[in-house]
């Protein structure tokens, strides 16, 4: 083996490159039993963006079940979730393109069950006893008036637009049929509750003619998070609460709510999508579950009747999605080394089998730098998390006299987190000799709700001191170059990168995707969802109107003078382009170096393969010109005025 060569950081030559990441890549997403059967969903930049559903039959088969150019989508809360479900061998999905539900019979086209394209659907159930689905429905039909959300039934032949069941509130998740089809649980909550800040549990019981009665709160409020309701094999309710500070398992029976497992870790997550699982029944007294802990994920068994957890040996460190068949359990996994990927528990073999995996391409682990877990220093006395990755090649090393470049990642939500999965997009950096701290700053999810709380009213600030302090922490240590610290975040990861940028002067570039830069502009015009959000991150609009321009960074160009870099997709409905495009143009007009790459087609995240290429280079070129170094890539030129 040749020793390495000696070559400044930035400048390695790497095989992991564009082409590499976006041609064998998906992103797989929700995952459904029917039976011995296994689908899931899967985002292929290779073909546009499309969402497929794959199935996996007994015999180990798989194959696309839902042909093109049909999109198994929503958008249901912009940010979507839960977009099909199967029973018995048929398949209800929401196609993008036209918003409508359609059922798809195996060996048949897809047919429509829903008319109006101003509807949008989502987290559906099938009832057999009545012949519907129920579901989330979203109403678009009332221009200019907020979109109306409400629990649904389906006929599931024919065309309508569903049969209200539950209203009134302004949002409404989960609805989940009892085994015996006699009752239904939900949740809901309204403004400016997000889910994880307060929902209630509801339940019901079905009357002759479908309808909903008898009608009962069983946990919740406007101070506790409740999430995945699911009923037991013999009929008794369990859902996650963070009632105690951490999302933890509890069941309703008899009017009563009983902890089952009291533990400082979270067997929950913030619920941004729809459709979410981490847990489900492998008996009647058996869950098989995933919890939180420290910012690695654990995969168990909770006895029911002695609340006994029995953590089991995987190799997967990031866990979401579990769910529970007959024999066996689903759930996407992944590691240090190895990226997403669904894989199959035989619960009588404990053998692993994996499904898919995000990414086929094969590369050598000495490419491959491994995530460090850390704590720091903060504010106030604090301490925040983060994953450090240092520069990695087995082909180069950097000179003795030279620290590495070093990028911070600010990720999105806020109410978000960063995992430590193998992840080629930070791999692309680290084998060109960058060093990248993802962090997990006050505010994220992971580490119970007081961390989480954090960031209420102080949005901008918290967040941006946790970055700062964490690339702060990697320079004292002699790990990075104090000169060339770069801060890259996308959504509300743009704005803290914004933020910082505009308000602090450690970073010496920055790249924002698709960030908010006018908190003003986002509390007047954005989607339902996220709406009130800012009421507590920031304060509520428009009593303390003060507040959003003061952490505005459009309101202070004045403050911003180091080059910054901007992607932006031109259908984004979440962050309208305009923030980006403002700020652009003043920055140009200051005479700041700043680049702008705006596409076409792509909203609030980028899906199409060259979109996602052109963004990496652009930013790898941005970063070289910026920070003087000689990139072994060849890449089309990025425009940045002011240079």
């Amino acid at each position: 083996m040749l020793e390495p060569q000696v070559a400044p950081y930035g400048s390695w030559k790497s095989p992991i490159t564009t082409d590499l990441i976006v041609s064998e890549s998906i992103s797989p997403g929700q995952v459904v039993l029917d039976g011995q059967d296994i689908y899931w969903s899967e985002t292929r930049p290779s073909e546009g963006g499309r969402s497929v559903i794959a199935r996996r039959t007994i015999d180990g088969m798989v194959t696309d079940v839902l042909p093109p150019p049909f999109n198994a989508r929503t958008r249901v809360h912009e940010y979507g979730g839960g977009a099909f479900t199967v029973n018995n061998g048929e398949i209800y999905f929401s196609n993008f393109k036209d918003r409508r539900v359609y059922r798809l019979v195996p060996g048949s086209e897809p047919e429509p069950i829903t008319m109006n394209e101003q509807m949008r659907y989502a987290d559906g159930e099938v009832d057999r006893q009545r012949n519907c689905m129920i579901c989330v429905r979203e109403d678009h039909t009332m221009a200019g008036r907020e979109a109306v959300n409400a629990l649904v039934t389906l006929k599931l032949t024919g065309d309508n637009d569903g049969q209200v069941l539950v209203s009134g509130n302004n949002f409404y998740s989960s609805p989940r049929l009892s085994p015996d089809g006699s009752r239904l649980a939900w949740l809901t909550w309204n403004h400016p509750n997000m889910p994880w800040d307060g929902t209630e549990l509801w339940v019901g019981e079905f009357e002759s003619e479908g309808t909903l009665g008898g009608t009962k709160l069983v946990a919740g409020g406007s101070s506790e998070s409740i999430f995945q309701p699911e009923w037991s094999p013999e009929g008794v309710l369990h859902f996650i609460s963070d009632r105690t500070g951490w999302w933890n398992l509890y069941r309703w029976r008899e009017d009563d709510v009983e902890a089952l497992c009291k533990m400082d870790v979270e067997f929950g997550s913030p619920q941004w999508l729809f459709g979410m699982s981490t847990y489900g029944f492998v008996a009647e007294d058996t869950i098989m579950c995933r919890y939180e802990e420290q910012g690695f994920s654990h995969l168990a068994l909770l006895n029911t009747m002695t609340g006994k957890l029995h953590t089991i040996e995987t190799p997967y460190s990031t866990i979401s999605n579990v769910w529970a068949g007959t024999g066996y359990v689903v759930f996407i996994g992944g590691s240090t080394s190895e990226s997403t990927t669904i894989v199959r528990l035989d619960l009588d073999t404990s053998h692993l089998e994996v499904l898919r995996r995000s990414s086929s391409v094969k590369v050598d682990a000495g490419y491959f730098s491994t995530p460090q877990a850390i704590e720091f220093p903060t504010e106030q006395g604090l301490t925040a998390h983060a994953f450090f990755y240092p520069p990695r090649n087995q082909d180069y090393i950097g000179p003795a006299d030279e620290r590495p470049p070093l990028i911070v990642y600010s990720h999105g939500g806020p109410t978000g987190f960063s995992s430590n999965t193998l992840d080629l997009g930070i791999q692309y950096w680290t084998s060109r000799g960058f060093a990248i701290l993802d962090v997990n700053y006050g505010g994220s999810t992971g580490y119970g709700r007081e961390y989480r709380q954090r960031l209420e009213g102080q949005w901008g600030i918290i967040d941006v001191d946790d970055c700062i302090n964490g690339a702060r922490y990697l320079v004292q240590h002699g790990l990075v170059d104090g000169k060339r610290l770069a801060i890259a975040g996308g959504s509300a990861g743009g704005y803290t990168t914004l933020a910082a940028l505009t308000f602090r002067n450690i970073f010496k570039a920055g790249a924002s995707y698709f960030g908010l830069s006018d908190l003003e502009a986002f509390a007047q015009d954005t989607h339902k969802f996220e709406s009130r959000y800012l009421s507590r991150l920031v304060a509520p609009y428009p009593e303390r109107r003060d507040l959003y321009i003061e952490r505005s960074p459009i309101r202070f160009l004045d403050q911003l003078s180091c080059p910054v870099i901007f992607f932006q997709g031109l259908d984004d409905k979440i962050v309208l382009p305009n923030q980006a495009e403002l700020m652009v143009e003043a920055l140009r007009t200051k005479g700041v170096p700043v680049a702008y790459l705006a596409f076409e087609g792509e909203g609030h995240g980028f899906r199409l393969a060259e979109n996602i290429k052109r963004a990496l280079e652009a930013e790898l070129y941005f970063y070289a010109r910026i920070f003087g170094f000689e990139s072994a890539d060849v890449m089309e030129p990025v425009q940045i005025n002011n240079l």
